[in-house]
């Protein structure tokens, strides 16, 4: 990862950074850790030509769209909603968010790319980071892959967020579980799952987000 100092709190989306930030990145020894929300197909076109390995993460939608509505409710700059009116069928039945998904879809084959889910790292941790620093090239004893998978549950990152992210701690890092939904969707809500069959059902990104288990 890059190595730069905690106190100067850059921001990790490379969608949001500025000329200062920019110029302090581009001159950052190589190996360097970014993040982005950008689709894959407006990624910066050097990813490609030179091979960056990608770590991609994906949420069960039905538990996105409810972290992002906390998120919304929670940020200062952004206007509270109630969750009947945040909820939209087709914001959550699949326009963004399937057009995200089928687009990577079409790159899991890519050996740079990997996609791992936020339900496998909740089920084991330790195995996730273990196949996460494999991929980008590091090969990390038992001891420490126990060290950083305790550093990096949630809990930890929550406590950790005042020094990680600022005033932003509290808006990032809320619940970090499975399954919350099901405090949020009313029951007529609840009847999106035909969405996901005609999009994403059968593609291999679609059997590893396991939907029938974490959805239903």
């Amino acid at each position: 990862a890059t190595q730069m100092k905690n106190e100067s709190r850059m921001p990790l989306l490379i969608e949001f950074f500025g000329p200062e930030v920019l110029k302090a990145v581009v001159e950052a020894p190589s190996p360097r850790f970014l993040g982005t929300h950008l689709h894959p197909d407006i990624m910066p076109s050097s990813f490609s030509k030179k091979k960056t390995k990608m770590v991609v993460m994906f949420r069960n939608p039905k538990d996105t769209l409810v972290s992002y509505y906390h998120f919304c409710n929670n940020n200062l700059v952004l206007p509270s909603v109630e969750w009947d009116s945040f909820f939209s069928p087709s914001l959550f039945a699949w326009g963004s968010y399937s057009d995200h998904a089928l687009a990577w879809n079409q790159r899991m084959g890519d050996p740079n790319v990997l996609v791992v889910t936020f339900e496998d790292l909740k089920q084991d941790l330790s195995a996730g980071i273990q196949q996460i620093s494999s991929f980008i090239g590091f090969s990390l004893p038992d001891a420490q892959v126990q060290q950083v998978a305790a550093a990096s549950t949630f809990n930890a990152m929550k406590e950790s967020s005042a020094n990680s992210h600022g005033n932003m701690g509290n808006v990032i890092f809320r619940k970090g579980e499975v399954g919350d939904w099901r405090n949020h969707f009313s029951p007529e809500q609840r009847e999106t799952d035909e969405a996901f069959n005609k999009q994403l059902a059968g593609m291999e990104l679609g059997g590893k987000m396991d939907y029938q288990r974490h959805c239903q």
